[in-house]
């Protein structure tokens, strides 16, 4: 059982990291698709009870949001992998502002998720962390290093 927990600001390729690697594999838990945290708890307490992997595809910006989901996946018994996605503002806003108008993030949203992000930790209770960085032929994962 895996429990996977992204952290970065939008449009740093979370959604698309989650498609091509988790699609067929791991439930996408999201709040861009559930729009409530009552609809998000829910599926999360159902996975959680019958053992199905999923992936928290949100934000998470602080150790307080990603412990929503680490303690509980911890509790039931599940690994916990992390994967921050580098999160540099100007080349987020710029991909945010070529987005189709229907899926484009206001920039003070952005801003806001940039201006209370804390780089995840091994100790927030990840058995494992990945960097994922935006390259010209696609998503990198790389190995963890502690100055990140």
């Amino acid at each position: 059982m895996e429990a996977i927990v992204f952290t970065g600001i939008q449009a740093t390729g979370k959604s698309s990291f989650y498609t091509a690697c988790f699609f067929r594999s791991h439930v996408r838990i999201s709040l861009d698709l559930l729009r409530t945290r009552h609809r998000e708890k829910r599926l999360l307490e159902l996975c959680l009870s019958t053992g199905q992997p999923f992936v928290v595809d949100n934000t998470n910006p602080m150790r307080t949001d990603r412990e929503r989901y680490v303690a509980p996946a911890r509790a039931h018994g599940f690994r916990v992998v992390g994967y921050y996605f580098e999160s540099a503002i100007g080349p987020a806003l710029a991909r945010n502002q070529a987005r189709p108008p229907e899926v484009r993030v206001p920039e003070r949203g952005v801003l806001s998720a940039y201006g209370r992000l804390q780089v995840p930790k091994l100790d927030e209770g990840f058995d494992e962390l990945h960097f994922v960085r935006l390259a010209d032929d696609g998503l990198r994962v790389e190995e963890w290093r502690d100055d990140i």
